[in-house]
């Protein structure tokens, strides 16, 4: 494997710095039909956002439709992890179909169950199951597509992202209107179109270095610990890069849960806090691929670190006295910092971080960091509102600065990478891979150089 890695990496060696048309145009069948169906489901992710409002509709009150919310986020940090496990194990294409058809079987099982326990065992391995996939579809498109156009194409799948969850609660209430049954069905529906499109386009293996007796991390001298979690947790440094991403996680999500406390503290209205919000999503959407056009020139350590420096910065300008103009400003620089480092901080890195047959376990790592974040965040950053108000916003400048520090030791240079590539080949690869992999290394680590 690591020669095809080698080959993967040197045959876009001569491909730098492609626009968005050169990229689309030059990827597989299989990563346009994952990135058109992370749309596709992004587009029918109607349950999660009206869970409460169903959930209350049904009768049942505020707090116990609070809680089954936090078990459905709770199941989808845990189906992260099983998913990474999986994609490992069973290889991508069978974990991307298995579990978004669970999902799609379980979801409208809600409707027909009146028992409280039940709806939410049901809701915590349906959403589970409806995030499972993640590390197995993110593993498909970073082993099919050039190190170098890494970048471009998550910025590419966020974009996806983005667009199906700026669409879906404008949907989701157009269903509503008709009846709660066509919320549950609708995103059963959307989750099997997006399982019908992974079962005919991907390939049934789509990382062969999982397969044969490398999947159980013995080479033929025996010096490769065997694949699983522990692996990822021995690994130092990328624990490192996780405690960055996990900060900067629960930085980000405060925009949602203490920026509209916030906003009222200083006596405006909802539609200056939604002006905020709407901003940032139009930054996203209108400017990521045009911005990655220039930060896949970066190294990605590079690209890292800006990211979770900005977001840090940015949001402690709310702590400004300037009215309007601070949240404007602050707004303005933490969109500028999630456009230019999220799609290195989220997807390529963690997905060039570890050797190939833990890449769904590596991934399965971050995608589970990043849930864990977003999902405690909001309880922490408004007590902390509560008790210091503005100091949230300083605290969150000095956290975010403390994260890029973790970032800087956490993500490999070229130096170190070739190092652990070779290290992890060793035994089960013969002699002739050793000059590929020191230069795959180099070429893995930097997203477009």
């Amino acid at each position: 494997m690591a020669q095809n890695n080698a080959t993967k990496a040197s045959d876009g060696a001569g491909k730098r710095h492609a626009g968005v048309r050169q990229v689309w145009r030059e990827s597989p069948a299989a990563v346009k039909s994952l990135l058109a169906g992370t749309m596709i489901n992004r587009l029918g992710g109607f349950v999660q956002v009206f869970m409460v409002l169903y959930l209350t509709h049904r009768g049942f009150s505020d707090t116990q439709a609070g809680a089954a919310l936090g078990v459905y986020g709770g199941g989808a940090v845990l189906g992260t992890l099983v998913g990474g496990w999986m994609s490992d194990k069973l290889g991508p294409r069978l974990t991307i179909v298995s579990t978004l058809l669970g999902s799609a079987v379980l979801l409208p099982c809600v409707l027909y169950l009146d028992n409280y326990w039940a709806i939410l065992a049901v809701i915590g391995v349906s959403g589970a199951a409806s995030m499972a996939y993640q590390p197995a579809s993110t593993s498909v498109i970073s082993d099919l597509t050039p190190t170098e156009r890494h970048v471009m194409i998550f910025a590419m799948g966020r974009l996806a992202i983005n667009l199906g969850t700026t669409a879906a609660p404008l949907l989701g209430a157009a269903l509503v209107k008709v009846s709660w049954d066509f919320l549950f069905w609708g995103e059963a529906l959307a989750v099997v179109i997006f399982s019908a499109v992974a079962a005919t386009t991907l390939p049934h293996r789509a990382a062969p270095d999982t397969t044969g007796p490398a999947d159980d991390g013995a080479g033929d001298g025996g010096d490769a610990p065997k694949a699983s979690y522990l692996s990822v947790l021995a690994d130092r440094r990328y624990l490192l890069f996780l405690l960055a991403m996990f900060v900067s996680s629960v930085i980000y999500i405060q925009h949602i849960s203490a920026l509209p406390l916030t906003v009222q503290h200083l006596n405006m209205g909802v539609e200056v806090y939604a002006a905020m919000i709407a901003l940032n999503g139009l930054l996203v959407i209108a400017c990521e691929l045009l911005v990655a056009k220039v930060v896949q020139r970066w190294k990605i350590r590079t690209a890292v670190i800006t990211g979770v420096l900005l977001t840090g910065v940015g949001m402690s300008m709310y702590a400004l006295p300037w009215g309007v103009a601070a949240l404007v400003i602050a707004t303005l620089v933490w969109s500028l910092g999630e456009i230019i480092g999220y799609p290195s901080l989220f997807f390529a890195y963690p997905a060039q971080a570890g050797p190939p047959r833990l890449r769904g376990r590596y991934l399965g790592a971050s995608n589970a960091l990043y849930g864990l974040g977003s999902a405690i965040g909001p309880f922490f950053g408004v007590m902390i509102w509560n008790r210091f108000q503005e100091g949230l916003w300083i605290g969150c400048g000095i956290v975010g600065t403390i994260a890029a520090a973790a970032a800087w030791g956490g993500v490999r240079p070229p130096a170190d990478a070739a190092d652990k590539d070779k290290d992890s080949d060793k035994g089960g690869e013969d002699k002739r891979g050793e000059t590929g992999d020191t230069e795959t290394a180099d070429a893995e680590i930097r997203t477009g150089t």
